[in-house]
């Protein structure tokens, strides 16, 4: 019986492609972010801001 938490071999994986180029992504960061190195830097980072919020009643 095999552990299911072992971590699959890389050809067992989903494929992921870069939603710049399609082509198949490999390494972990890329394939988070769905951008293959040469693609993320053309890519606008995302912008965030700050919003004034009140405490949660009761905490």
């Amino acid at each position: 019986m095999t552990d299911p938490l072992v971590e699959l071999p890389e050809r067992l994986l989903p494929q992921v492609t870069c939603r710049g180029c399609g082509r198949p992504l490999h390494d972990p960061e890329s394939r988070m972010l769905r951008y293959g190195p040469g693609c993320r830097e053309s890519v606008e980072p995302v912008r965030r801001r700050e919003v004034a919020q009140e405490a949660l009643p009761g905490l």
